[in-house]
């Protein structure tokens, strides 16, 4: 299917190109970096051994973690890939 000024498939490729993107976004952010923190940065709280040892560079204790993780975090939703067509919308 054509679409506009598009050739057949862009769309599609665009569509795997920003999964893609989030992916791979998603993956570098999970990653903590540096050595582990002894005591929560938030909360001072300790952080277990075993947690420290199965996730190296934790800074946040499970507790503090959970909170941040389930806090709504609104992204801009730019599509930095999207033809003209699309941002004719």
């Amino acid at each position: 299917m054509a679409g506009g000024w598009a050739r057949d498939g862009a769309v599609n490729e665009q569509i795997e190109a920003s999964i893609e993107d989030e992916l791979q976004r998603l993956k570098t952010k999970s990653q903590p970096v540096g050595d582990s923190f002894t005591h929560c940065a938030e909360c001072e709280e300790p952080i277990p051994e075993a947690r420290r040892t199965a996730i190296p560079g934790v800074k946040l204790c499970i507790d503090c973690q959970q909170d941040r993780d389930s806090t709504y975090k609104a992204r801009g939703g730019i599509n930095r890939r999207g033809s003209k067509d699309s941002q004719l919308k």
